[in-house]
Order: structure tokens, then sequence, then C-alpha cells
């Protein structure tokens, strides 16, 4: 039984790279969604409350994006393996 070292590392390098993009994506919707906290309501008194505000509409939009990249990254890779 031979090994294709060659097609064993095309696997690897490609699988290494798709996995970091889709965290990075990932990671980028999840940061698109979180609220921000207004860095001046932070400062003053130790008990002072932290604002936050929802993110803005764009932000949304683009975390959805993302998050709709992922899911067809996922289902093509899904539908590499059944064919």
């Amino acid at each position: 039984m031979d090994i294709d070292w060659a097609a064993l590392g095309e696997v690897f390098g490609v699988s290494l790279v798709m996995t970091v993009a889709l965290v990075g994506l990932f990671t980028v919707g999840i940061v698109g969604l979180s609220p921000k906290t207004d860095p001046e309501g932070a400062e003053g008194a130790e008990g002072a409350a932290v604002t936050e505000t929802a993110p803005s509409a764009l932000a949304r939009t683009g975390a959805y994006v993302c998050f709709t990249l992922c899911a067809a990254a996922v289902a093509y890779g899904i539908y590499l393996i059944v064919k």
C-alpha cells in the first residue's frame, strides 16, 4: 500500500486554511452582533453604570452575511463528502 503524500499534504493545507477562515468569519459575525460599550460611561465613580448600545444596522447586516457564508461553506463541505 502506497501513500500519496502530495495529496495528503494538499488535503491538510486546504483543511487548515478553511478552518482558520471559517473561525475568523464566524468571529467577525459575533463581534458584529455584540453590544458596544460607551467608554465615557465607564469613567466616573466606582459604581457608575456602563452604557451599552445596540449594533448598527450595517453591523448586523454584515454579521448575518458572515453567518450565511459560514453556513454555505459547511453545507458545501457536507455536499462534497456525501457526493
